[in-house]
């Protein structure tokens, strides 16, 4: 038996083994295609098409505007309960609403207010550059004295824990962090980290974006202040589908949101003048929600519950594990190199690897010549090709398959026919 019919049983048989298997047949197929870009957009749930019916036809088709009273009002509270069981928060300690830049916005703001006589934020510089962009946006706003501090990377893939360390001091208001990094997968130590923010009084904000749904995550046992994330990725909410944010809870009472909407106050429904501030985490609302959006959100929210994040991360771990060997026997004698850390405990669901030509071989993994298998990864510049694996959907064979053409584009340098840069995926 040849290598790669090796290869192939062994992807084979752990699909026959593999205990999620049948979640596969839940999310509708597109053309025929390997898709491995799940950490950007994640594929559509079947149960997603018939709910959002449900939700047009009889809610709003038939309810009209009593839909507000039965159940609209409170979607943003019950997602929230339902993503806090991914992610280790307490019922009431998350909302589903706005953006995630929007709700980073909100966070740092109340953060920066509340801590009084604190004007350092510190971030890194492998942050998500849309979270750098919020935290630029609110020193220009804030003005004199506040500042922005970013700690650099040592090799393009993580932050060192001691660059954390040297960085913080007492005039730090607060830390804020990705927790799975975008580009190169590195997973944060979230209770180290935070720990440390706490023991020089400074407040701390993760971004969960590339974690919920894929890594566990304990907000609570971390003692984690404040938090935010997005939906459709592995959360397959749907593009563009609306954000969620996390407040510890003995801190809701104590924060002041800095966009007073009407859904943010004490009693939205008595329209007075004067805002006065909700109680708890619904004063961190703005405006009416968009319903069907959110909608789309709850199967396969239920869908990973049911999977189970331990299931899922067990599975993403040996997922990862079997790319990897491919990527060592396949790939770094082809001139490729891995641009995320190798012990699974520091990465998420994504691999990075890199290789010169990166853009030509994801643009002809795309766009296949006829009789090839097309393969949808991610790129980002300059030089990395982002393979999602979304345990919930993904086989051991699409892994196989999306290695196996990685493999015969280099080999054949088909990558110099589709030459010119490619658009990166949108996060």
């Amino acid at each position: 038996m040849s290598a790669d019919s090796q290869y192939l049983s062994t992807a084979e048989e752990l699909d026959r083994q593999d205990p999620l298997a049948s979640y596969r047949d839940q999310f509708t197929k597109s053309d025929p295609c390997i898709y491995l870009d799940g950490n950007s957009l994640g594929r559509l749930p079947i149960q997603t098409r018939d709910w959002l019916d449900e939700v047009i036809d009889r809610q709003w088709g038939k309810s009209l505007i009593h839909g507000w009273n039965e159940g609209w009002m409170e979607l943003s509270a019950r997602l929230g309960d339902k993503i806090a069981r991914l992610v280790g928060a307490r019922p009431g300690e998350i909302l589903v609403c706005d953006a995630t830049s929007v709700n980073l916005y909100k966070l740092v703001m109340a953060a920066l207010s509340y801590q009084t006589g604190r004007q350092r934020i510190i971030s890194d510089e492998l942050n998500f550059p849309s979270d750098l962009y919020v935290l630029q946006g609110i020193i220009d706003q804030l003005g004199s004295g506040y500042k922005l501090d970013l700690i650099k990377s040592r090799d393009g893939i993580r932050i060192d824990p001691d660059s954390v360390k040297s960085a913080i001091d007492e005039e730090t208001a607060l830390l804020t962090f990705t927790h799975t990094y975008f580009k190169s997968s590195y997973v944060q130590d979230m209770a180290g980290i935070t720990s440390l923010a706490h023991e020089y009084g400074a407040m701390i904000l993760w971004d969960l974006s590339h974690s919920v749904g894929s890594v566990p995550v304990d907000l609570h046992a971390c003692n984690a202040d404040l938090a935010i994330g997005c939906t459709y990725k592995y959360l397959n909410g749907g593009p563009g589908s609306t954000a969620f944010l996390y407040v510890r809870k003995d801190l809701q009472e104590k924060l002041q949101q800095p966009i007073w909407g009407w859904l943010g106050s004490k009693d939205p429904f008595q329209f007075g003048t004067a805002y006065e501030p909700a109680g708890d985490i619904s004063r961190f609302l703005v405006g009416t929600p968009p319903v069907l959006s959110m909608s789309a959100i709850e199967p396969a929210l239920d869908l990973h519950l049911e999977a189970g994040i331990t299931a899922l991360r067990e599975k993403s771990i040996r997922q990862s594990g079997f790319l990897l060997e491919l990527y060592d026997d396949w790939l770094a004698p082809l001139g490729f190199t891995l641009g995320s850390p190798r012990e699974p405990a520091s990465r998420g669901s994504h691999i990075a690897l890199r290789h010169p030509e990166a853009s030509g071989i994801t643009r002809a993994m795309i766009n296949p010549p006829e009789g090839k298998d097309r393969v949808i990864p991610d790129f980002r510049t300059p030089d990395n090709i982002r393979l999602g694996i979304a345990p919930v959907y993904n086989s051991y064979r699409d892994i196989f398959t999306g290695m196996k053409r990685i493999r015969e584009i280099a080999e054949s340098e088909e990558y110099l026919k589709n030459p010119g840069f490619i658009m990166n995926s949108r996060e």
